[in-house]
């Protein structure tokens, strides 16, 4: 292992580890800093995708990936990638503990959280998901992706969407918390945290990106075991009535314009055009 792809043991905080440089806007304006982290568990067959999408990325200062107690060969795979910061620890301990674990380590003024089996994703995706924070039309911006549910796309929001871009010091004073909520609850838990601030949300719709469902990558039974368990995971942080007064007031605070990324070349932060006062298309 090169000495620029280390591996960092949990909890050890990389003392003397040199800050990427502050990254400059079109125009010279310095842009607000962008930590992206990727939680893995044996994603070897599927995490090539995003690993390509964001390595080198321009709106990024820094990739983390957490390496969730794989035992494929997702850390192998990572090698390949020597400017991406890598967390390993064993035993897999669930993705709301991976982003925990990401978060706490993370170094820049926001955090772009990224599911590890996306197809379709592009460093298009990638710029379009920074573009609303970067822009301040957003607090927060949303992915909404091609096989999200019918009814989040009719809404125009995916609640509970792995791709999101949030401001770091919404999770600096809840790490600890986080570490210790179920498996999968850790998307409600951020919500709450949104709502609790009202933080205004951009929804970013990313038509042609989509992730691997659960019963592909385990199979029919038990992919339908899994999709049970995050639903359950959810109903834990909140309940049933929760969930819908945490989803109509995330509605309240999406913004009336939705981004769609240019297929175009990715030039440092030149920021895409947005669709104003549009319902989303399905």
């Amino acid at each position: 292992m090169t000495a620029q792809h280390r591996t960092f043991r949990e909890r050890d905080s990389a003392p003397g580890t040199r800050l990427s440089p502050p990254l400059v806007a079109v125009g010279g304006v310095r842009a607000p800093r962008i930590s992206a982290i990727v939680c893995a568990y044996n994603e070897a067959d599927r995490i090539q995708r995003i690993l390509d999408a964001v390595h080198g990325h321009p709106a990024l200062s820094e990739v983390i990936v957490v390496n969730d107690g794989s035992t494929d060969e997702t850390d192998a795979l990572l090698c390949r990638y020597p400017n991406i910061r890598v967390i390993s620890y064993k035993p897999n301990r669930g993705k709301t503990y991976a982003l925990a674990r990401g978060a706490a380590a993370a170094r820049s003024e926001y955090l772009m959280m990224l599911d590890a089996d996306l197809e379709g994703v592009t460093a298009a995706d990638i710029q379009a998901l920074a573009d609303p924070v970067v822009s301040g039309r957003a607090g927060v911006s949303i992915s909404l992706r091609r096989n999200s549910l019918f009814i989040y796309r009719m809404a125009g929001l995916d609640f509970v969407s792995g791709e999101r871009v949030i401001p770091a010091w919404l999770l600096r004073g809840a790490v600890e918390e986080m570490e210790n909520l179920p498996r999968w609850g850790g998307e409600s838990f951020i919500n709450n945290l949104i709502v609790r601030e009202r933080l205004p949300i951009m929804v970013v719709d990313w038509r042609t990106v989509f992730n691997v469902r659960k019963h592909t990558k385990l199979g029919r039974w038990r992919g339908f075991v899994a999709e049970l368990s995050m639903v359950r995971d959810a109903l834990r942080v909140l309940t049933a009535w929760g969930v819908i007064r945490q989803n109509l007031a995330l509605l309240r605070l999406r913004r009336r314009s939705w981004v769609r990324p240019s297929r175009g070349p990715v030039f440092g932060y030149a920021f895409q055009e947005h669709a104003p006062d549009q319902p989303v298309e399905n």
